[in-house]
C-alpha cells in the first residue's frame, strides 16, 4: 500500500470473522484502501485437505462437518455454494466494496452464487 496500491484483495477465507478482524487491524495501522474479500466456493471433499495445506487457511468446523456428511460431489458443491452465498450476503450487508471469487476452474459455482446474490 505504501508503494501505491489502490486496493487489496485477500486470500480466500471461509470465516467472515477473520476478514472483519483483518479489516480492523489494517485500519488501526492506517491502511485505508478498499480491502476486497476473496471467496472460494468449496467444490469437492479433497478441498478439506488441499486448501489448508496449500493456502495455509483454516476451515470452520461447521463447514468441515457439513462436507463430511455429503454423500457425493454434487452435495459438496451445493453445500459449498450455499456456504459462499451466506458468506457473501453477510459481507455485502457489512458494506464490502466488491467481492472477488477464486473460481479455480469451477465458474459454474461462481455463477450460481452471483445469480443468488444479484
Amino acid at each position: 500500500v505504501e508503494a501505491g496500491a489502490e486496493y487489496v484483495v485477500t486470500q480466500m477465507f471461509f470465516d467472515n470473522k477473520k476478514y472483519f478482524e483483518f479489516i480492523d487491524a489494517a485500519r488501526k495501522i492506517g491502511i485505508e484502501v478498499p480491502i476486497i474479500p476473496g471467496i472460494k466456493p468449496l467444490a469437492v471433499k479433497r478441498h478439506l485437505n488441499v486448501l489448508p495445506q496449500v493456502f495455509k487457511i483454516d476451515l470452520p468446523e461447521e463447514l468441515i462437518k457439513g462436507v463430511e456428511k455429503c454423500k457425493d460431489t454434487n452435495e459438496v458443491r451445493s453445500l459449498g455454494v450455499e456456504w459462499s452465498i451466506a458468506q457473501c450476503k453477510e459481507l455485502l450487508q457489512a458494506g464490502v466494496p466488491v467481492l472477488h471469487f477464486y473460481s479455480m476452474g469451477k465458474s459454474d459455482n461462481v455463477q450460481a452464487i452471483a445469480s443468488a446474490l444479484f
